[in-house]
C-alpha cells in the first residue's frame, strides 16, 4: 500500500472521529420525550359536549389533558391550566385525540382549567382552593 492509501485511510478515520465527537456534544445524554399522561391521582374531571378534560394533583403541582370524545380525525384542541396570580400554562393545536398534558406548580394556590375540542369547550373558575 502506497503512502497516499494510507493517508487517505487516516483522514477518513479523523473525520468519522471528529464526526462522533460533534454528535455526542450536541445530542444531549439523557433525550426525554414529552410526558403522555399526568402523574398524581385523578382529582377532577369534566365532560363536555365534545370532551373530558382530566385534572390531577402531585404534591404542589396540578396537571391538566383533553381528551377527545371521538379520537380519530385531526381536530382544535387545547387545555389550559393557570394557578392564581400566575401565567396560565397551555397546549393548544390540531390533534387527532388529546391536547395537554400541561403541568404548573400551585403550591396551595386556586388553579382555574379550560378545555377544548371542536367547537365544545369547557372552562372551570377558581378550583382546588
Amino acid at each position: 500500500m502506497d503512502k497516499g492509501g494510507i493517508r487517505r485511510r487516516l483522514a477518513v478515520c479523523l473525520a468519522l472521529v471528529t464526526a462522533s465527537g460533534l454528535l455526542a456534544i450536541a445530542v444531549p445524554a439523557q433525550a426525554h420525550a414529552a410526558p403522555t399522561r399526568c402523574e398524581g391521582r385523578k382529582v377532577r374531571t369534566y365532560s363536555f359536549s365534545t370532551g373530558t378534560l382530566h385534572v390531577y394533583k402531585k404534591g404542589g403541582y396540578v396537571c391538566a389533558v383533553t381528551y377527545a370524545k371521538n379520537p380519530g380525525r385531526k381536530q382544535r384542541m387545547m387545555v389550559s391550566v393557570r394557578a392564581y396570580r400566575a401565567t396560565a400554562v397551555t397546549d393548544e393545536g390540531r390533534y387527532s385525540r388529546r391536547a395537554g398534558p400541561v403541568t404548573v406548580h400551585a403550591g396551595h394556590r386556586c388553579v382555574w382549567v379550560k378545555g377544548k375540542v371542536g367547537g365544545g369547550s369547557v372552562s372551570k373558575g377558581w378550583i382546588l382552593c
